[in-house]
């Protein structure tokens, strides 16, 4: 066997949001990326103590001071913060960016975060058989979900791939591929569902309820006032729990 090849930081985020959201389990999930176990938790370790570059390459590089941000700028980043509780430390390094014209990266907010005591409890669990649903789906369309998955096409980009899950049957309805994740695309891929369901067009005693996490995509008022035209009943998984979505 060869010597394993080093990953970049930006392939070990792939693989922690993969086994994050796999429906096989986390020792499987790890067997099929070809990634050793321990290999992975010490990723996971490094991620949740350092942010981003806890995921860099340990090899002798010059010494960052990241603390060298102005202390007023520091100030509004953790307003921001609490202003959007809901935001990871990628989307609020975005948003402030784009509000203040000032770049900060998202390995930044996420040590300034961490220093104010801001940071959740790690947004990955491995959960055991005994802490499945006490009320599991029984059966086809009464549960829906739907999630966004991303990866980056060399020369293109980061693209999103929006998809809508049956709970039950655990069959995918409808996806599609976006360069955004917006309100409108999940409106999209849930309009495909529905027609491909044929819900649309009939009359049924029970709607399905829709299971999502709490992405800004899924708070937005456009998209609970398409749900609601079509008797959707919205349930939103719990900050920094993805298994919520039942997908390991």
């Amino acid at each position: 066997m060869g010597r394993m090849t080093r990953r970049s930081a930006a392939e070990k985020r792939e693989v922690i949001h993969l086994v994050e959201h796999a429906e096989l389990s986390v020792s499987n999930t790890l067997k099929e990326l070809e990634v050793p176990r321990s290999t992975f938790y010490r990723w996971y370790r490094d991620y949740q103590e350092e942010g981003e570059d806890g995921l860099l390459d340990k090899r002798p590089r010059p010494r960052q001071f990241w603390n060298r941000i102005p202390e007023s700028v520091r100030q509004q980043v953790v307003y921001l913060a609490l202003e959007h509780p809901d935001r990871s430390s990628r989307q609020l390094a975005w948003l402030f960016t784009d509000q203040e014209g000032y770049f900060i990266s998202e390995s930044s907010v996420y040590r300034i975060l961490k220093g104010f005591d801001l940071i959740e409890s790690p947004a990955f669990e491995v959960i055991t058989a005994a802490d499945t649903f006490k009320h599991p789906t029984r059966r086809v369309n009464e549960l829906w979900q739907t999630d966004f998955t991303y990866f980056k096409i060399i020369g293109w980009g980061w693209y999103y791939l929006s998809t809508v899950l049956d709970d039950y049957s655990r069959y995918i309805l409808a996806y599609k591929l976006t360069p955004s994740m917006s309100a409108v695309d999940v409106q999209n891929t849930l309009q495909i569902a529905l027609e491909k369901t044929g819900l649309d067009r009939v009359l049924v005693e029970h709607r399905p309820r829709l299971l999502s996490d709490n992405g800004s995509c899924y708070l937005s008022k456009d998209l609970k006032v398409f749900l609601d035209s079509k008797h959707i009943e919205h349930t939103r998984g719990a900050p920094y729990h993805p298994m919520t979505q039942s997908l390991s």
